[in-house]
């Protein structure tokens, strides 16, 4: 385990929090930077274990499941690049974290819009809303379009490494602008749909 490995070549307090401007503001014991991401990375592959195996319709998962692996794959790498930053950092190497931040939550955000234009209807992974559940062509269009919308905000995220100072507006507002424009979408195409068979 890296955390075991480096632990020795540490200082007592660790670099642990950047703020929007890619400088340090926070700091950690040492114990604490190098197990967390590690251990969070443990309990969420469990998770994703959990999630086909309970889901009312886990027939609908295994219908996407080489999607859903790849998902599961590409969180667990981006936890683990934002711990070899952690590290690096520590070790004396000097960079703007936020700047360095971008591309990995670019490359979560468009696999996230891979996995939601595949997805078919379940409980736990896509745009899952009453409307999207209820109806199952809502849920195609709805998760097809916070897909492509979701890629878009991916692109949109590179910003983040030209103007580091904006990293976080660049991420977050494509992001939760998609997220509610998605839910409203679903909610009007269910409307349209049922209007369409009164």
């Amino acid at each position: 385990m890296l955390g075991a490995f480096f632990y020795p070549k540490m200082p007592a307090l660790m670099s642990a929090h950047w703020n929007s401007q890619g400088d340090i503001n926070g700091y950690l014991p040492k114990f604490w930077v190098l197990f967390t991401i590690p251990s969070l990375s443990s309990v969420l592959f469990i998770v994703f274990i959990i999630i086909p195996q309970i889901d009312p319709i886990r027939t609908n998962i295994k219908k996407f499941g080489k999607y859903f692996n790849e998902f599961v794959s590409g969180v667990l790498l981006f936890l683990f690049y934002i711990y070899l930053l952690q590290i690096i950092r520590n070790l004396g190497f000097i960079f703007n974290f936020m700047r360095l931040i971008s591309p990995g939550f670019a490359v979560m955000l468009f696999a996230t819009g891979i996995l939601m234009k595949n997805s078919k209807q379940n409980w736990f992974i896509g745009v899952r809303t009453p409307w999207t559940i209820g109806n199952k062509k809502v849920w195609d269009k709805t998760n097809t379009l916070g897909g492509d919308l979701f890629q878009f905000s991916a692109v949109l995220s590179l910003g983040g490494t030209l103007m580091p100072q904006l990293a976080l507006l660049f991420i977050f507002l494509p992001v939760i602008f998609s997220s509610f424009y998605t839910i409203y979408y679903s909610y009007r195409e269910y409307n349209r749909d049922v209007k369409a068979f009164e």
